[in-house]
């Protein structure tokens, strides 16, 4: 009974083509005189030729849908419910890219031309959109997971940055240096703390190094984030944004700082530097290391135990507690010794402070260093 009604609408498919080339066809024919009697004739025919043609051919057709049909239920069953649903979506983007692109090209002056194409048009687009949405299935979902994860990172550290501050993103340098931990711990820096990906994987590359030196500088800055992701009240987040088209982990920071509209903690100098140019506000360690020494005023007196020369002739080097560097005028012969000296200047730089000295002249009596 199918194989009747789908060969009857074969045959009725074949006569409407047939009648309709049959259209076309006595138009072509240069000084044919066209009268109503004869388009019907020609029509009929046309029809019938359709119809025949369709009417023999139709078993082939059925028995081809029929196979199609049941390959296509057969993959159809092999396929996951995501398969199928981006191959329908896809099928849907090629159709509409299709219906666009159709546009201009159904104007084409040239009978049926312009439909040829548009079909063809059709089946190519809706095949692509298809086959490319079932076969990029995972990065599609892959692609869908990291909107949400992004959108609902921005959500967290938008509700961090009303309840907390302004997102603090740390660079390796500083991470490594482990002074963070003890600045976020006395309450000075209000968070959230933003851990880019692209600087754990520095961190971890530094790790795995061969050399000994860097492998423990990198474990130590793997451990600094332990500490500071256990035992601080702070908001800390680990950020998935990358950009892909950037390869120095420095800018990926400075780009990241602009995104969230944050600002960069760092050591690296010449990140400040850079920071600064492009506009983007960046928390020093050193600088605050630095800012909170104590403040030492020429004519101040001290006691300081001279260790090696300096780089000038007859000078001597000593440092306070906290690393400042004195240069003690005149002081390379008591290297070795703990003397009093006079502050005569100090020197404020964004690399640290320098303070100069000379030795106070009622001090007769040094004693030496055991």
């Amino acid at each position: 009974m199918v194989n009747k009604i789908m060969r009857s609408l074969l045959v009725i498919l074949g006569m409407i083509l047939g009648q309709q080339a049959m259209y076309y066809a006595i138009r072509l024919i240069p000084g044919l005189e066209i009268t109503p009697v004869f388009a019907i004739i020609s029509y009929i025919i046309g029809a019938l030729i359709g119809g025949l043609v369709l009417f023999m051919i139709s078993p082939k057709i059925i028995k081809k849908g029929k196979q199609s049909t049941y390959r296509m239920e057969k993959n159809l069953e092999k396929m996951s419910i995501n398969e199928i649903v981006f191959g329908v979506l896809g099928l849907i983007v090629g159709l509409v890219i299709a219906s666009l692109v159709s546009f201009p090209i159904n104007n084409v002056p040239i009978p049926w031309i312009g439909n040829i194409i548009s079909f063809i048009l059709y089946i190519i687009l809706g095949y692509l959109g298809y086959s490319l949405a079932t076969k990029k299935k995972d990065e599609l979902l892959n692609l869908s997971t990291l909107f949400k994860k992004h959108a609902k990172e921005n959500k967290e550290i938008k509700q961090g940055k009303e309840e907390y501050g302004i997102a603090k993103i740390l660079d390796t340098s500083v991470i490594i240096d482990g002074r963070i931990f003890d600045i976020c711990k006395t309450g000075f820096i209000e968070g959230p703390l933003i851990i880019p990906h692209f600087v754990l994987e520095e961190l971890r590359h530094i790790a795995d190094s061969s050399d000994s030196l860097k492998r423990n500088r990198g474990r130590r800055g793997l451990d600094i984030l332990n500490k500071i992701q256990k035992e601080l009240s702070i908001l800390v987040k680990i950020s998935e944004k990358d950009f892909s088209d950037v390869m120095e982990v420095d800018v990926k920071l400075l780009k990241l700082a602009q995104y969230f509209n944050g600002k960069v903690v760092t050591n690296d100098y010449n990140l400040n530097k850079v920071a600064e140019f492009q506009g983007v506000e960046v928390l020093n360690i050193n600088e605050l290391a630095n800012a909170v020494k104590p403040v030492v005023l020429p004519g101040e007196e001290m006691e300081v135990q001279v260790i090696k020369d300096g780089k000038e002739s007859g000078q001597g080097i000593a440092y306070l507690d906290d690393g400042t560097m004195i240069v003690v005028e005149n002081g390379k012969k008591h290297v070795g010794e703990t003397i009093e000296v006079i502050v005569t200047s100090v020197l404020q730089t964004a690399a640290g402070r320098m303070i100069f000295s000379r030795r106070k002249e009622s001090e007769r009596v040094n004693h030496k260093v055991s």
